[in-house]
C-alpha cells in the first residue's frame, strides 16, 4: 500500500461520519387515491369466502378422524407404534387448527361487516 493510499484511508476515517436523518413519516391523509377504501360488500366477501374454507377444512376434519378410527396402527414395534399415533395426533390437530382458524377469521369479518353497515364509519386501518 503507498503512502497516499494510507493517508486517505487515515482521513476517511477520522472525518466524522455525517448520521443518516430519519426520514419524516407521511401522515395518513382521509383519502389517499392510491389505495381504494374498504366496505361492506368486501368484508362480506370474506367472510363468506372464510366460511367456505372453514366448512371445508371441517369436513376434511372428519374424513380425517374416520380414517384414522377406522384403520388404528397395528405395529410389531412399540416405537413404531408411537411415531404413528404422533403423527396422527398431529394430522387431526392440524386439520381441526384449519377449520377453526377459518372459522373465527369468518366470525371477525362477519361482525365487521355488521358494523359497518350499522355505524356507517369505516375502521381505522394500522
Amino acid at each position: 500500500m503507498t503512502d497516499q493510499e494510507q493517508h486517505s484511508k487515515q482521513e476517511a476515517l477520522s472525518q466524522p461520519k455525517a448520521e443518516a436523518k430519519p426520514k419524516a413519516e407521511a401522515k395518513p391523509t382521509e383519502q389517499d387515491p392510491s389505495k381504494p377504501s374498504k366496505g361492506p360488500l368486501n368484508y362480506l366477501s370474506g367472510a363468506l369466502t372464510s366460511g367456505l374454507l372453514a366448512w371445508l377444512a371441517l369436513g376434511v376434519s372428519q374424513r380425517v378422524v374416520t380414517y384414522f378410527m377406522l384403520h388404528p396402527p397395528n405395529y410389531s414395534s412399540r416405537i413404531a407404534t408411537n411415531i404413528a399415533v404422533a403423527m396422527k395426533t398431529l394430522v387431526i390437530g392440524l386439520s381441526f387448527l384449519a377449520t377453526f382458524s377459518c372459522a373465527f377469521v369468518g366470525l371477525g369479518l362477519s361482525l365487521l361487516f355488521l358494523r359497518s353497515l350499522f355505524t356507517g364509519k369505516q375502521p381505522e386501518s394500522t
